[in-house]
């Protein structure tokens, strides 16, 4: 499943639309998950962010050792990619220990 984290662009062909943070989480923890985009900004901080995905992605990998999907970022806001794309490397490198 190619999961689409996003509160206004169209949801590309193929890809399974998720607005809210919890929602992505939900369906990586089916384990079906093979690709993830992410939005950073949702419209509402208190809901979380795209980059609220990817903490509770990095603690799965470190404390689980669960399995990442192939990650993208898909964010017009320039500093919380440059935090994200950061966060991905994590993962990787976790991954790879």
């Amino acid at each position: 499943m190619k999961v689409f984290l996003d509160d206004e662009r169209k949801t590309p062909d193929g890809w399974t639309r998720a607005y809210w943070p919890q929602e992505v989480i939900s369906l990586l923890q089916t384990g079906e998950v093979t690709d993830l985009s992410l939005d950073h900004d949702l419209g509402d901080d208190e809901r979380g962010t795209g980059y609220t995905v990817l903490l509770w992605l990095e603690e799965q990998v470190a404390i689980y050792e669960m399995k990442a999907p192939e990650i993208s970022v898909h964010s017009a806001n320039s500093s919380a990619r440059v935090k994200m794309e950061a966060a991905i490397a994590s993962i990787r490198r976790l991954e790879h220990k």
